[in-house]
């Protein structure tokens, strides 16, 4: 499933299944204040905005390690 088949406003367990993490360590996140997340007034319903979480995933440090940038993998002649 890609991001564009997720709809724009997720569930808990949507986003979570959207970062590939599991349900308790994205709770965790959102009582850190490490991820994008917004309440239902007065309640404890979470929804998060599938563009926020691409833009914020998007925004984390570290190195692309994706097959889209175009680089190849070389290998020498026995295939390592």
């Amino acid at each position: 499933m890609s991001a564009a088949d997720f709809p724009p406003v997720l569930t808990t367990a949507m986003a979570a299944e959207l970062l590939q993490v599991h349900v308790e360590y994205l709770r965790r996140m959102v009582r850190e204040g490490r991820i994008p997340c917004h309440r239902f007034p007065g309640g404890r319903e979470m929804r998060f905005l599938r563009d926020e979480l691409l833009a914020w995933l998007a925004e984390l440090p570290g190195e692309d390690q994706s097959t889209s940038t175009g680089r190849t993998q070389t290998t020498d002649p026995i295939g390592t």
